[in-house]
């Protein structure tokens, strides 16, 4: 190329109108979607990386190839907890990770582990058309991040012990729950909390370093914790720990896109969070199974301890996340309202 070619060219790329260089910034894109979990593919393994193949798929398809996606499941591409951050800036495109490992930089997203203000599939899916969900994406809109779908699930306790049930079963135990607010409960009921993301769980309870950890029913299977666990408290029948744990695009990307290619993008993301809900209430009754053929003690958390449970984290997580800014007491009394 000629000096001549090349200046003008350089020129002209100056000229170009915003929305013509997103136009043609979009013409077969190739976007990054990263998570923490096993990978697999679209027809077993980990459902959350399941979600994402079927995701990047369904895209792909229905905007005839512009977009394209490469998965890079386990944090192959990136530490976990750097995920959130960077999607904020632009320098990852999407990541399906929990909302609340994101709670030390947007303290709102804590809402989204809250021990006792989630029970049940049927109040979390409602959080999406309610006001709770629309503050909550609103907040993280002017974060840079964008939810392209809504995920919950329930958790249970893998404790290389006893079973962990009431309240009182947790003293003196040093136990990983998954959040500010989760530990601000644990740490009432007397045990020593333990931070790290799901995917480090294996290594701190094969050497000792935990004894117990609170997370979803499906990482409880696919992190293969039952081989270094004696005992599971399910979410079967009820719990205390519901996590959102969305895929999520970061918005200066998105931003970036075509209004075919966003559209694609949410009608898509929208469409999987029935695959979502079942697939989590699937594992939530699997993971019993998968324990009980190791000889691992199962149990489910009863009414009464839920209570138990709610009552503490009441006094003290919803207390102090409440205290945390005005914003976050709006976000905590939208949420009460689908109790």
């Amino acid at each position: 190329m000629s000096v001549m070619t090349r200046r003008t060219l350089v020129k002209a790329l100056a000229t170009t109108p915003l929305w013509l260089q997103a136009s043609a910034w979009a013409q077969g894109t190739t976007l990054k979607i990263s998570h923490q979990f096993p990978g697999g593919n679209m027809a077993e393994g980990d459902f959350r990386d399941r979600l994402c193949r079927m995701f990047a798929a369904e895209v792909e398809k229905r905007t005839k190839g512009a977009l394209k996606f490469s998965i890079y499941p386990g944090s192959s591409l990136m530490k976990t907890n750097a995920q959130f951050s960077s999607m904020r800036k632009g320098a990852l495109d999407l990541s399906l990770v929990p909302l609340s490992y994101a709670g030390g930089e947007v303290p709102e997203v804590n809402i989204g582990l809250m021990p006792g203000l989630v029970t049940s599939y049927d109040q979390s899916y409602g959080w999406k058309n309610a006001e709770v969900g629309k503050e909550l994406a609103r907040i993280l809109a002017e974060k840079g991040i964008i939810i392209v779908s809504w995920i919950w699930q329930a958790g249970g306790v893998a404790s290389r012990s006893k079973p962990i049930v009431d309240p009182e079963d947790a003293k003196g135990l040093k136990v990983r729950g998954g959040s500010r607010e989760m530990d601000l409960m644990l740490k009432e009921a007397g045990a020593a909390v333990i931070n790290l993301p799901s995917n480090e769980i294996y290594a701190a309870m094969q050497t000792g370093a935990m004894d117990a950890a609170l997370t979803s029913s499906t990482s409880l299977i696919s992190f293969r914790l039952e081989e270094v666990s004696k005992a599971l408290t399910t979410g079967r029948a009820g719990a205390y720990w519901f996590m959102l744990e969305p895929l999520m695009i970061s918005k200066p990307i998105f931003d970036k896109l075509p209004k075919d290619q966003q559209a694609a993008i949410m009608a898509v993301g929208a469409e999987l969070e029935t695959f979502a809900r079942k697939s989590a209430q699937e594992d939530d009754a699997a993971v019993a199974a998968v324990y009980q053929k190791v000889n691992a003690k199962v149990v489910d958390l009863n009414p009464a301890a839920l209570k138990k449970w709610q009552t503490i984290a009441r006094a003290t997580a919803w207390k102090d996340y409440a205290g945390r800014s005005p914003s976050c007491a709006k976000l905590l009394a939208l949420a009460e309202k689908t109790l």
